[in-house]
């Protein structure tokens, strides 16, 4: 089944009636939406439009919005590179070049780490804790504090799930052998790992393929089996180890011009965050279906799983928390959320504990037990 026809039957049976079902009476009669106003914004994605399920979240929203507000509120869609480069997303809504962008919050680490803690950090949320905290733990009102410095607005529109941790040319068998790789790593993950030994370099999705073939990295992470074997680097990295410590649960933000949006009507605002909703549960659900017959394949083309050495885990997970104590000390805008997440993140995990790990780690083992 193809992306569109996916995207099509997801609106057709859930987003387009459940949206408006949340949206209310202010959708409901025809006489109030010909009273609003016809807008056509543009998006800039931080991604390639060949990678189907993360550009995608994108365009389901933006087809989600057209069928709530029966075309009246239109938003077309650009792949990384076709209006900006991905890497200035960001910049282009704040310039209004765009009124829109899509794309990770940690990508733009250089200007503030701050904006990684709203997309997914080290040792972080898992993608329920993460959406619990952004929509009903003070999360993303928080995060929209901070971007209020930028002119910008964020709204959750898309979710990876758990990643993997990525491929490298040469098995690691221990800490000591991370020393002088070079791997295409972003924000505070490349931080972490430079900690490690480790050489980050920032490249996007693109660019990743190419420079594992030249040799300029030793290593890569991008985001898990679907969108990794579309991107073919187990041609050239035959291990591929999880999990992605850094990335437990992403979240990708929709970045809107603040003036642009406070000018919308209310309506639109609602049909706006619905539509982002919709975006943020389709690509959660589509990952989970793509990255289990993706790493099917990816093993029968002899492809080497392997976990991540503990010595690795272990020491990452000391320099993380170093690190952000660092940043708590000397980023005032770092300071004013972590407390509130780390307090989210610690008191979420003691639940999850109790019923979803004692669930999963039994079932788990029942079925690998062949029962």
């Amino acid at each position: 089944m193809t992306a569109d026809l996916n995207r099509r039957n997801f609106l057709g049976k859930g987003a387009a009636a459940g949206v408006a079902a949340a949206a209310g009476t202010v959708l409901a009669t025809p006489a109030i939406a010909q009273e609003l106003p016809t807008l056509r914004w543009r998006l800039t994605s931080g991604f390639p439009n060949n990678l189907d399920t993360i550009y995608g979240g994108a365009v389901v929203m933006a087809e989600a919005l057209s069928e709530i507000t029966e075309g009246k509120f239109q938003i077309q869609v650009f792949q990384a590179g076709e209006l900006v480069p991905g890497a200035q997303a960001i910049d282009a809504v704040q310039a209004n070049t765009v009124e829109i962008a899509h794309t990770c919050g940690y990508y733009f680490t250089g200007k503030n780490p701050t904006f990684a803690i709203g997309s997914t950090i080290p040792f972080g949320l898992n993608a329920r804790q993460q959406n619990a905290w952004l929509y009903h733990g003070g999360g993303n009102e928080l995060y929209n504090t901070f971007l209020e410095e930028y002119g910008v607005v964020g709204i959750p529109g898309g979710a990876t799930g758990a990643q993997m941790g990525g491929w490298f040319r040469k098995e690691i068998n221990s800490l000591a052998d991370l020393s002088g790789i070079k791997m295409r790593i972003a924000g505070v993950a490349g931080e972490v790992m430079s900690r490690l030994g480790v050489v980050p370099q920032q490249l996007p999705g693109g660019d990743i393929y190419p420079a594992l073939e030249r040799g300029t990295i030793d290593a890569a992470e991008w985001v898990g089996p679907y969108d990794d074997e579309r991107l073919g680097f187990y041609q050239i990295a035959p291990y591929y180890y999880y999990p992605a410590y850094w990335e437990g649960g992403l979240t990708i933000h929709f970045y809107i011009n603040k003036a642009q949006y406070e000018a919308l009507p209310e309506t639109y605002k609602v049909a706006l965050d619905t539509a982002c909703k919709a975006a943020n549960i389709n690509m959660q659900a589509l990952y989970d279906v793509k990255n289990t017959a993706a790493i099917r394949s990816l093993v029968g083309k002899g492809v080497q799983l392997r976990p991540l050495p503990r010595d690795v885990l272990d020491a990452a997970y000391k320099a993380t928390f170093e690190l952000y104590e660092e940043y708590s000390a000397n980023n005032p805008q770092w300071a004013a959320i972590y407390p509130s997440w780390k307090k989210f993140r610690d008191e979420s995990f003691e639940w999850f504990r109790v019923a979803e790990y004692t669930y999963d780690s039994y079932m788990y083992a029942a079925q690998a037990a062949g029962q």
